[in-house]
């Protein structure tokens, strides 16, 4: 008869009621805080059970709805996500579950997660900041890039003044974590191209000093990962101002130049694939113009000698890519007061000896021959990256436009 006085299961609606209950007193210093802790994974299980099924039985529609419409109603997704370094790891792997489970939900042609967490600003600074937290980043960075494959979320997350913060992960914490919040911001910057390209226009300044403190990175990754993706954007149509002014700025050259003397082959190789769009552009600033007619000799020796990574095998479309750089540099010649730094001709070997700058410091090119000092004499301010008014046309060949 004992089967009488046994407690009937909780309905879904309950079970989020319950779960927002403890979730708000789990982290105040409660005595019992270690109950808590046990009831919520208790109640996570259960949820689980309700949205994926088990061994005996499959997971109910109507279950999954009352659910669903529970939590759009109440704050348990944000206190999830808050709570998430008070969890048990197993109860973390079942938040990871209610996410994706509801993201995935649909009526008919309607997302109505989607439409809930497209007004949740302060969801998603919570689960950036928690990309940061070091027992949590890996639950949090799974989440986040779930959330990025939709175009409205992606939104709010590069709208996020948290988002910035990524970067400084990166840069700072363990690799694995770090490696993690990099995937998160390429997902970001590259799954839904056009909202990428509105972000970059508008933010490019920001971004690119961050990145440009990656690629300074002295971890190896970190290094290559920022000039690999530096070089997946400027060659997205959708990003076509960024890239005009990110190959109009003197100081991103002078990194890349940097970068291309760098020890290792895959960095170098990195490298050139953003330095051969600063050669391409038919519209160069004059200080670029300028630090490429500088060190001309230098660079196409060094190109002349520069070897694909993998020297077992040869890639015809670098050597392709090598040729034409060298051919583009080949033409390159110094520009006489007041004309134009599109102006090119067939030019005459410049000479490559230390050069002096205004303070007097001597400047010696390495042993790699390229020399990323600025002009005899004080570079010209540099004018405000403009988009021309009509279209600079890069070679196909060089940008492989996708």
């Amino acid at each position: 008869m004992s089967f009488l006085f046994s407690r009937k299961p909780k309905t879904p609606p309950e079970l989020v009621r319950t779960l927002n209950d403890i979730l708000t007193r789990i982290d105040s210093g409660n005595a019992d805080r270690r109950k808590l802790v046990d009831e919520c994974s208790k109640i996570l299980a259960q949820i689980k059970v309700i949205l994926c099924g088990d061994q005996d039985s499959d997971p109910i529609p109507d279950q999954i709805a009352l659910f669903a419409q529970e939590a759009y109603q109440s704050d348990i997704l944000l206190l999830l996500v808050a709570n998430l370094p008070s969890l048990e790891f197993d109860s973390r792997k079942e938040v990871v579950v209610i996410f994706s489970t509801l993201l995935r939900r649909q009526i008919g042609n309607h997302s109505p997660t989607i439409d809930f967490l497209s007004n949740n600003t302060k969801l998603f600074d919570a689960l950036i900041i928690a990309c940061s937290n070091y027992d949590v980043a890996l639950t949090a960075g799974i989440i986040l890039r779930d959330c990025i494959k939709h175009e409205a979320l992606v939104k709010m997350v590069l709208k996020s003044p948290a988002f910035w913060t990524l970067f400084d992960t990166v840069s700072k914490a363990p690799f694995e974590i770090a490696t993690d919040a990099f995937s998160t911001i390429t997902d970001a910057l590259t799954l839904h191209p056009h909202i990428a390209g509105e972000f970059l226009s508008n933010n490019q300044a920001k971004f690119v000093d961050k990145m440009n403190m990656l690629m300074k990175s002295d971890n190896y990754v970190t290094k290559r990962q920022s000039l690999k993706l530096i070089a997946q954007l400027i060659r997205q149509r959708s990003n076509y101002t960024f890239m005009t002014t990110y190959v109009n700025d003197v100081n991103n050259l002078r990194l890349v130049m940097t970068l291309m003397r760098n020890k290792s082959q895959n960095i170098k190789f990195e490298a050139f694939q953003i330095f051969k769009i600063f050669v391409a552009n038919p519209k160069k600033t004059r200080p670029v113009e300028d630090t490429l007619i500088k060190n001309q000799v230098k660079l196409i020796d060094f190109l002349n000698n520069f070897k694909f990574p993998d020297q077992k095998k040869e890639d015809e479309q670098f050597n392709d890519e090598k040729k034409f750089v060298i051919s583009k540099l080949s033409t390159l010649t110094p520009l006489s007061p007041g004309s134009s730094a599109s102006t090119t001709s067939t030019a005459t070997p410049t000479s490559t000896s230390t050069t002096p700058t205004s303070t007097g410091t001597s400047y010696q090119p390495d042993a790699s021959g390229i020399s990323v000092n600025p002009l005899s004499t004080p570079l010209p301010t540099a004018p405000a990256p403009v988009v021309n008014s009509e279209p600079v046309h890069l070679n196909e060949q060089i940008l492989h436009y996708k």
